[in-house]
């Protein structure tokens, strides 16, 4: 079985690829850049761009891991329509969609086609915490807004396992399943708990809604993308801080903690010379 996994070099991607590859499968990964694309051996990397659909090879491949957004800028993808028939007139069987947060014309295609099709909606991931890593090393503190926020975090590597699971062993067709981590914790707890993991006290300082936005803008990010994510932030909806048993049921064990991803990633907190101030 070939399976072929679209935004393969993004958090969540390459996971989905390296729980294929543990299942046994064989993996063509879609990356717009395969010279960068760092992937296992055994990979088979092309290239192709979601808003081409020309240029996703879809021919032998039996299972489809599809994004529903395109780029950096986490621009809807509006060429869902075109995707999915490419794909059903290529043989394709299965697919899971990655939700990006709302309803996209590639999930109503999906889920109006002939594919045997699965939804997978995680309510946040554990590894946007790294964007506190820089912060954390050169100044021992993170900065975000809404202290009182809580979210169901869930492990990219959930998300890669539950994703592998329904492309192979089929049996999820027409479900959309929230994939959340064991608990709902607010900033300051997170960062209470990369605290632990690193054995190093930080600070939380809680921002204003503006300094936050004008922090992102410095960044890069276009305000689209900062208000977004600010509102989500500010206004979470009740599935965002719910968790529920949806990843442990799909793999039969119980969804990794923030802890544990923590402990993981601990390195990242910590200055390339192991210094703890």
């Amino acid at each position: 079985m070939t399976v072929l996994v679209t935004g393969a070099t993004g958090n969540a991607g390459r996971q989905v690829v390296n729980e294929l590859l543990a299942l046994g499968q064989e993996v063509r990964a879609v990356t717009r850049n395969a010279a960068a694309a760092r992937l296992p051996a055994g990979v088979e990397v092309v290239e192709g761009d979601l808003t081409r659909p020309e240029t996703i090879p879809f021919d032998g491949v039996t299972g489809v891991h599809l994004l529903t957004n395109a780029g950096d800028d986490y621009a809807e993808l509006l060429t869902g329509p075109d995707l999915v028939a490419r794909a059903e007139k290529a043989g394709v069987r299965r697919v899971t969609v990655l939700w990006s947060g709302s309803r996209s014309p590639l999930e109503d295609a999906v889920t109006a086609s002939s594919l045997e099709w699965t939804v997978l909606r995680p309510v946040d991931f554990m590894s946007n915490a790294l964007v506190w890593a820089e912060s954390v090393r050169d100044l021992g503190e993170v900065r975000e807004p809404f202290a009182y926020a809580r979210s169901a975090l869930v492990h990219e590597g959930d998300i890669g396992a539950v994703a592998a699971a329904v492309l192979v062993r089929g049996g999820h067709g027409g479900r959309t399943y929230t994939l959340t981590g064991p608990d709902a914790l607010s900033v300051p707890q997170q960062v209470a708990t990369i605290s632990a993991a690193i054995g190093r006290e930080i600070t939380y300082v809680e921002q204003s809604e503006q300094e936050a936005r004008d922090e992102m803008l410095a960044a890069g990010r276009p305000a689209e993308v900062a208000d977004f994510l600010l509102r989500w932030k500010k206004d979470m909806p009740a599935e965002g801080y719910t968790v529920v048993s949806d990843v442990e049921d799909v793999l039969g064990r119980p969804a990794r903690s923030f802890a544990s991803w923590a402990r993981e990633h601990a390195g990242a907190f910590v200055s390339a010379a192991g210094t703890r101030r």
